[in-house]
């Protein structure tokens, strides 16, 4: 998997920043307004007749025509490819209403795993599910769906959150690829004039009005052929075919940036104060990669800040990145956070407990041999210096084999 900056698989603006283009925005304002009123008005007509219709391929025809009214047009491509035995679709995610689009197409469900409920889950075309019992509830329940004769697929977006379709796909959950041993994946583009698709902090129904603002959104479905998981492939390997598949077909990068990445960037952005040209600094990278021009460094210290995390995968993101903006080194950066230096803090009896909690951490996964808590707190300086030395190489030793498993190189290779 390759990394992107995370700033790029994001609109965090909703306007263009060129000028030719925000000025056609501007002509175009007042017509937009007109036209948005008028298909508010057009909507509620399209909602009640989805609601009177029973579901058929009548009701999908005449639906798909009013939101062509609405502006949201519908394009597929490979329709023969879809299999009517799949039980599970697997769609990437760009927009608030990429179900929505699917149900045009073919009859299916997709549940609500979070946000409103009822009534509002309903209207927006959800199937509600109880997630109360917790992720694993959740899945059992959709597994015995699946089981279920008679009953439509289910269409997930393993990516759990949107991005803005162009750059990369953010890491897939494993959970849905547990669920049938055939998917079938389904790659959507989406497009759109004068404004962005989706910014991160917007609902739903504003989302719904720009959508209607604007002239139209062209949304490009491609069926690809089902997959089936191999023998002995686990959840994950086989969510990561699927990944590197869809962005094979979309031409963007599989990514792991993760739904929490997402999350911890926008809050942090929402807390950062904007820097401008002539106070660019090393460190205002690594606070949310604030600065566009400087987008080749983003994407180099992103590429690093992957290449310490699959050596340390339980250090976060956001750390991991502050610390490369000021070594810009992979190596010091990873001596860094093993050594904790930023955020130890030594007790009156000069014993690092930051330190000690965090090597016990490591030591508790796959190398139950290392022991880096000392027995007893030395006498003297000296012994107290050997004993975090001897914590400090136990710890180089577990990350050493940790990414040598992980490629798997030869022991003599990583010499």
């Amino acid at each position: 998997m390759e990394t992107r900056g995370i700033e790029d698989m994001f609109d965090f603006r909703r306007f263009p920043k060129d000028a030719v283009v925000l000025l056609l925005l501007l002509i175009y304002f007042p017509v937009g307004i007109c036209l948005m009123l008028i298909r508010i008005f057009i909507g509620v007509h399209v909602f009640l007749v989805s609601c009177a219709l029973p579901e058929s391929f009548l009701r999908r025809f005449i639906v798909r025509i009013m939101c062509s009214v609405l502006g949201m047009h519908v394009r597929q491509r490979n329709p023969r490819s879809r299999d009517k035995n799949t039980k599970l679709y697997i769609c990437n995610h760009v927009t608030e209403f990429d179900h929505n689009i699917m149900n045009l197409l073919t009859s299916c469900n997709t549940p609500q795993l979070e946000g409103s409920t009822g009534f509002v889950c309903w209207a927006r075309g959800f199937m509600e599910i109880h997630s109360a019992s917790g992720q694993g509830a959740i899945g059992e329940t959709l597994q015995r769906y699946c089981s279920t004769e008679g009953t439509a697929p289910l269409l997930l977006f393993p990516e759990e959150d949107t991005t803005n379709g162009r750059a990369g796909l953010l890491k897939f959950s494993s959970w849905p690829f547990s669920l049938t041993e055939s998917i079938q994946p389904v790659a959507l583009r989406v497009t759109r004039p004068l404004v962005s698709l989706s910014t991160p902090e917007s609902s739903w129904l504003m989302e719904l009005l720009w959508t209607f603002f604007v002239p139209c959104t062209v949304y490009h479905v491609s069926w690809l052929p089902p997959v089936s998981r191999q023998d002995g492939e686990s959840t994950q390997e086989f969510a990561n075919k699927l990944q590197e598949l869809l962005a094979g077909e979309l031409g963007l990068v599989s990514t792991k940036i993760t739904k929490a990445d997402k999350a911890e960037h926008i809050k942090r952005k929402r807390h950062s104060v904007p820097q401008t040209s002539a106070s660019v600094t090393p460190g205002s990278i690594g606070l949310g990669f604030m600065v566009p021009s400087l987008g080749t460094d983003d994407h180099r210290i992103a590429k690093m800040a992957q290449q310490v995390k699959d050596v340390l995968p339980h250090v976060p993101l956001n750390v991991i990145t502050k610390d490369l903006a000021k070594t810009n080194c992979v190596d010091t950066t990873i001596t860094n956070l093993l050594e904790n230096r930023e955020e130890t803090t030594v007790d009156a009896t000069g014993m690092s407990t930051f330190g000690a909690s965090k090597i016990s951490s490591f030591s508790s996964g796959s190398v139950p041999t290392i022991k880096p808590a000392a027995k007893s707190f030395g006498k003297s300086p000296a012994c107290r210096h050997l004993s975090l030395q001897e914590r400090k190489e136990a710890l180089y030793n577990f990350a050493r084999r940790r990414y040598i498993e992980k490629h798997g190189l030869d022991q003599e290779d990583s010499r």
